[in-house]
């Protein structure tokens, strides 16, 4: 009798444990199915950390001249990060999406290319949709100013 209600014992600690127990999917294996699971349980949130800050001055820019700006940013949280989407505010500025998800402290890059149209003073905007808490839609904004060419 005692040894059947130690098997059985042992049984159920197993069971709860499978039962309760996650797949963790490292980063580099994570298949797109995956990654929009990932992006949208909130079981699954983490936090993201903008490096250099989430805005960019560039300065002085050449009017019509390409420029890329990029956004550095590390997986702060406990989850894997997927980013969901990136756009941006208006046609001149193109976004680059990762296809990847970050592990726990790794590091990425969000790249945009601005083809410099516009004079003057210019404020533009990058947004980023990930799995993150407690927000889940990110500004970036890089500002510049457009010099006619001589």
């Amino acid at each position: 009798m005692k040894q059947t209600l130690i098997i059985l014992a042992a049984i159920l600690t197993l069971a709860a444990c499978k039962s309760t127990d996650k797949k963790v999917i490292p980063p580099g294996q994570m298949t797109k199915e995956d990654m929009a699971k990932a992006a949208n349980d909130s079981a699954n949130f983490t936090s993201i950390e903008w490096i250099d800050s989430s805005t960019r001055s560039l300065g002085k820019l050449k009017k019509d001249e390409t420029i890329e700006v990029s956004f550095r940013f590390k997986n702060s949280g406990d989850k894997n990060l997927v980013i969901e989407k990136v756009t941006a505010q208006c046609g001149c500025t193109i976004p680059e999406q990762p296809t990847q998800a970050y592990g726990p402290g790794e590091e990425g890059v969000i790249k945009a290319k601005f083809n410099g149209s516009g004079s003057g003073i210019i404020s533009k905007q990058v947004y980023v949709t990930a799995n993150t808490k407690p927000a889940k839609d990110h500004t970036l904004t890089f500002t510049g100013e457009i010099i006619e060419n001589k």
